[in-house]
């Protein structure tokens, strides 16, 4: 790095010199650097360093750049993800100089430190996602641009924090928490974050404080015992002194945060893990908060699930408590195979690359072993929270979130097999495929930036699903048709209607396509049958721009109307946020029409216009009592021509 930065000031010293009608000459050298540097570890602090000299020098001269009170902060996400390096850099260049002026390193005749502030508030409030590094399918194929805009929204967080944007924050971490993701390491520290900010500078009394105070409290201070954050070894001693009624308070306490949030305390894992050896009554329901269905698990299976909190449950796993709440209330341990398979995932040994992939990917605070096993909880207890990560690996991820939904059994049959073995063995028409034998996939060797399930099996899935691709060269249409049942499962539809050529690109009897849809999915078109089994599909993700990204895999879970009597499709979408911006007005939503947890959710029409493949009963007839009108058909062909099929029409 030393070098590139020796490069770019002698390349900026050249740009100083410069007469100011030759400097356009010199500004290419200085952007090359620039652009060159951004990547690299350490390189956003050396661009900063020199943000001001490079200002005087002249590097903004002539530009829109130049005039710097006049730049609108909705506009720099684009730039910073443009295909353009020299635009990426001076955009990073224009950032760092605002960021000087906002810390009073520096001083401007055009800008002054409340508008450099503010503006970097902005743009951190408009930027939120990448702050939070949940990445989309836009942002994988955008790669390393993504990756560059993100480091510099981070760099600036940590120069002029995020209190100013602390009720965009507030709003957006209550946004995701309602999605009930399984990994929210980044979401506690957020929350963190926002703790020091209450602490340092407090806000206004008003519904951002308390919005911010719950989140804080569900974290450091949900209970009475709790309230002040003494330190577990003080809590302890305290909750040893308490009496029954001040027992149950905690025990309900911690539940009621846990719920409200999906967020797991430490004192909650210290409480917990005490109330387990509680001889005199047991507290463990009231903690876990468990409905009706959980309190019958408990009844049959209390050994099981006090194992299952005295491995699983550590300081270091402590969402895996929020993980067997949801999986009591969902009832599974009742399928008959769930016990004795859990039971053997409490004695399991991890070998190998298996177990090397863990020790990578997670702390070691607690045994890979243990990580497992909190993650298993969390699958089966939370599968629509499962993500992709930042991985190109939707196909694997739809899969283990359904298993997990659908057949948690054949999961833990999977797990066994690649934490033992370190490969899988499936079948494809008969056939067996053992990932042992293939080679690395779109995971490469496996993600670290995932839970521990997926963690473990995403790289031999993803091998799996690739060779099953190959094995379905040469058959006409899309291979999805003959994959995704046998990959998935047998409740997959093993009928498949596509929207496009599959080797043209182009639409092909798209009408009909759509019709289709509606006959197998609408109930006022299907004779009201419910999706009994979640259905894998493909859709057309746009940005929102309403550009076409690429293809995407995600499930439809149910189609019903919301309160609003309007006709919902509600779908799992592998990515870590489902609550996207398509364009063209299309916002998936993830609460506030009727969605459960880890659902989003669309109107049916919005939802078809980005459908490209689905699954259909081959028996089902392909016509319908009542006629699915021209008008409906109308309208979501044109909102699929205006967006990612604009130039897909057959020629």
């Amino acid at each position: 790095m030393q070098r590139l930065c020796d490069t770019l000031d002698v390349a900026t010293e050249r740009l100083e010199r410069a007469r100011p009608f030759a400097k356009a000459r010199y500004l290419g050298p200085v952007l090359d650097v620039v652009a060159r540097l951004l990547p690299i570890e350490g390189g956003v602090d050396a661009i900063c360093k020199r943000a001001v000299r490079l200002d005087q020098a002249g590097l903004f001269s002539g530009s829109d750049w130049d005039r710097p009170e006049s730049l609108m902060p909705q506009l720099v996400g684009t730039s910073l993800i443009s295909d353009d390096p020299s635009l990426r850099a001076l955009e990073a260049v224009n950032l760092a100089r605002f960021l000087a002026v906002a810390t009073e390193e520096a001083r401007h005749d055009n800008l002054h430190v409340d508008g450099a502030r503010h503006f970097l508030t902005q743009v951190l409030a408009l930027n939120l996602r990448d702050v939070f590094g949940h990445s989309d399918e836009a942002a994988r194929v955008m790669g390393e641009r993504y990756e560059t805009k993100r480091r510099l929204m981070l760099y600036i967080a940590d120069h002029i924090g995020l209190t100013d944007v602390l009720g965009v924050l507030v709003s957006e971490i209550w946004r995701l928490l309602e999605q009930r993701s399984v990994q929210v390491g980044v979401v506690k520290d957020m929350i963190a974050q926002i703790a020091i900010a209450l602490h340092e500078k407090g806000t206004e009394p008003g519904s951002t404080r308390l919005g911010a105070e719950r989140l804080v409290s569900a974290l450091f201070g949900p209970t009475a015992a709790s309230l002040d954050d003494p330190g577990v070894d003080v809590y302890l001693d305290r909750i040893a002194h308490a009496d029954e009624a001040g027992l149950s308070r905690e025990a309900m306490g911690f539940a009621r945060a846990m719920h409200d949030t999906g967020l797991v305390s430490d004192y909650h894992v210290a409480f917990l893990l005490w109330a387990v050896e509680y001889k005199d009554r047991p507290l463990i329901p009231e903690a876990l908060g468990l409905g009706s269905t959980g309190l019958d698990c408990w009844r049959h299976y209390r050994r099981l699930i006090e194992d299952l909190i005295r491995t699983a449950v550590t300081p270091a796993t402590p969402q895996a408590i929020y993980g067997m709440s949801t999986l009591l209330d969902r009832g599974v341990l009742h399928h008959a195979p769930m016990v004795p398979a859990l039971d053997r995932q409490i004695r399991l040994k991890l070998r190998g690359g298996a177990r090397e992939r863990l020790e990578l990917g997670f702390s070691p605070q607690a045994s890979p072993e243990t990580h497992l096993l909190a993650g298993v909880l969390q699958v089966i207890g939370q599968p629509l929270g499962v993500g992709q990560g930042a991985n190109p690996t939707c196909q694997s991820a739809r899969a283990i979130a359904m298993w997990a939904l659908n057949d948690p059994d054949f999961l833990l049959h999977l797990v066994t097999q690649a934490a033992e073995f370190d490969t899988l063995l499936m079948q494809f028409e008969g056939q067996p495929i053992n990932s042992a034998d293939l080679p690395a996939g779109l995971a490469g060797f496996g993600p670290v930036d995932a839970d521990p399930v997926s963690v473990l099996l995403v790289s031999h899935l993803d091998r799996i699903y690739a060779e099953m691709g190959r094995r379905c060269v040469g058959r006409a249409g899309d291979p999805h048709r003959w994959i995704n049942p046998e990959f998935h499962g047998w409740w997959v539809a093993r009928d498949c209607a596509v929207a496009v050529d599959v080797t043209t690109g182009d639409l092909a009897d798209y009408d009909n396509f759509l019709r289709r849809f509606f006959i197998t999915y609408h109930p006022e078109f299907n004779g009201n049958q419910p999706v009994t089994h979640p259905q894998p599909a493909g859709i057309a993700v746009t940005d929102p721009q309403c550009q076409f990204v690429g293809w995407h895999a995600i499930s439809i879970l149910r189609v019903g109307e919301d309160q609003s009597g309007d006709m919902r499709v509600y779908f799992y979408n592998p990515n870590n946020d489902s609550g996207q911006d398509w364009g063209g007005g299309v916002i998936v939503s993830t609460s506030g029409h009727g969605e459960r947890y880890g659902e989003g959710s669309l109107t049916f029409e919005q939802f078809l216009s980005r459908v490209y493949l689905f699954h259909d009963a081959p028996l089902r007839e392909k016509t319908s009592e009542t006629a699915v009108p021209e008008d409906a058909l109308a309208r979501v062909r044109a909102q699929a021509l205006d967006t990612w099929a604009s130039d897909r029409q057959p020629k």
